[in-house]
């Protein structure tokens, strides 16, 4: 199989680039979009939702029971659910380059089957010794999904157009939130059944329905736009082309000069520092709203149900942050917005001890901290320039982050009132303000200084071969503020 630019240059030889876009009107190249939309958005999204059901189902298992059969006393839990994070982040950044050597039709699929019979087998565990084993496979296989998935959505939207997209495929890991609580909440009640208790039963079914829904990708996962099947051919001409503009013509062939822009990139670590910020306390509320909701006062069948809307209100959140973004072309205000409006629904966690009050800080806490994560994403995919170095700076970033589920998975460690975790939480909070102030800064003083390089140079998008291996330090690429 060739590479992917060959692909591309296959698909246009003959077309003028410019020529083919314009000729289009802005109903039309709408109308283009859409389609992809319909043909990517409801495979990828189901994705997500089973990835992150799969990942962060033990916290459920853990309030209907398992704690107490697997005798998972003192540090056990936190332990169980930390140890997922070590494989996971080592593994993304190498199944990123797999990704883009191979096919996403192929990759994705496989390794969600994979995690899927993990899953399902994690309901014979009968130890904490053997849920540690499965977790650790689990945070293995799980590993290329998430950084993957959104590197495969950049090679199919311009820069302007992802947020909304990654927004939409990452509502559905809010919606996991919700959907977990509702599950859990029903196969409790298959208590004995098969000889499981109803904790078992949530790894079983759950398992089963991601291989299956993994296999249906097998058939229904289109690899790239050049060679996709459902487009016409001016269609394919307008996207492939319009991925290049975007792009600036920068190498989207794979050599490592490439991996070593991306490890050498300071941005690439204070972008790491930021989803650090929103990771930690994304995770906590994932691993543990039924049990803050619990230690509330509410029993454990009713903190199932009550973990739902907080879910709820961040997936709608997610989306109509996600359009928004897009529609001004602009991220960071977004990010602080999103943290500013956590950072009080943890002030009211922290502070007041009666249910109401606490209940609507957790609501706002899911909805500040969910609500920017896609755009999170599409800041780092826009401001890397080259398919290679954004596929390899996606994963360090989402790898480094993910490294604070570590964090999350220690923090809630006094009840009732978890001062120490939500105290935590709202340090990462601030981190992710500064951060993100720091970046909007940052890359305004750098678009400024290649404007100022360009006009002393006479350098024009004529000239633009000249730098398609500098990758976003070419004084043609402009970073999204």
């Amino acid at each position: 199989m060739g590479t992917l630019r060959e692909d591309l240059d296959d698909t246009t030889s003959h077309l003028d680039e410019k020529q083919v876009i314009e000729e289009l009107s802005p109903a039309e190249r709408a109308r283009i979009l859409r389609k992809i939309d319909w043909r990517l958005l409801p495979l990828v999204t189901p994705l997500c939702l089973f990835s992150f059901l799969d990942r962060v189902n033990i916290g459920n298992a853990k309030v209907a029971g398992m704690s107490t059969d697997l005798n998972l006393t003192g540090f056990k839990f936190n332990i169980a659910a930390a140890v997922f994070f070590i494989p996971y982040c080592i593994a993304e950044v190498p199944s990123n380059i797999a990704l883009k050597l191979s096919r996403p039709s192929r990759w994705i699929p496989a390794i969600m089957v994979a995690w899927g019979v993990v899953t399902t087998l994690m309901c014979l565990v009968n130890s904490f010794e053997s849920l540690v084993i499965a977790r650790l496979f689990l945070g293995l296989a799980e590993a290329g999904l998430f950084p993957g998935v959104n590197y495969y959505l950049s090679l199919w939207y311009p820069r302007s157009e992802l947020s909304k997209r990654i927004a939409i495929f990452f509502s559905a890991s809010t919606i996991a939130g919700a959907f977990g609580g509702l599950l859990a909440y029903g196969i409790e009640n298959m208590e004995g059944v098969g000889g499981l208790h109803g904790w078992q039963w949530i790894f079983c079914l759950e398992g089963i329905a991601t291989v299956l829904v993994a296999f249906l990708s097998f058939f229904l996962m289109y690899d790239y736009p050049a060679t996709a099947e459902f487009l016409t051919e001016p269609e394919r001409a307008y996207i492939v082309n319009v991925l290049k503009e975007d792009g600036n013509n920068l190498a989207s062939h794979y050599h490592i000069r490439f991996v070593v822009q991306a490890m050498k990139d300071y941005k690439t670590y204070i972008q790491a520092l930021m989803y650090l910020g929103l990771i930690v306390p994304g995770y906590a509320i994932a691993l543990f709203s039924p049990t803050i909701i619990n230690e509330l006062g509410y029993s454990a069948a009713n903190a199932q149900l009550l973990s739902v809307p907080p879910f709820v209100a961040g997936c709608i959140a997610t989306v109509i942050v996600g359009i928004q973004s897009d529609k001004h072309n602009l991220r960071g205000p977004y990010i602080i917005g999103g943290a500013s409006v956590s950072l009080v629904g943890y002030i009211l966690l922290y502070c007041d001890a009666q249910a109401g009050p606490s209940y609507v800080g957790a609501c706002l806490a899911a909805i500040g901290v969910y609500s920017p994560v896609a755009v999170a994403l599409a800041w780092i995919i826009s401001n890397a320039g080259g398919d290679l170095k954004r596929g390899v700076v996606l994963a360090m970033v989402i790898a480094f982050g993910n490294l604070g589920g570590i964090c999350s998975s220690f923090i809630y460690i006094d009840p009732p009132r978890y001062h120490i975790g939500h105290g935590t939480v709202m340090g990462f909070l601030s981190l992710l303000i500064v951060t993100s102030a720091f970046s909007m800064w940052n890359y305004n003083r750098l678009n400024k200084k290649k404007e100022a390089q360009c006009l002393a140079e006479n350098i024009t998008n004529d000239r633009k071969d000249e730098f398609q291996d500098m990758g976003d330090a070419s004084p043609l690429f402009r970073y999204t503020i």
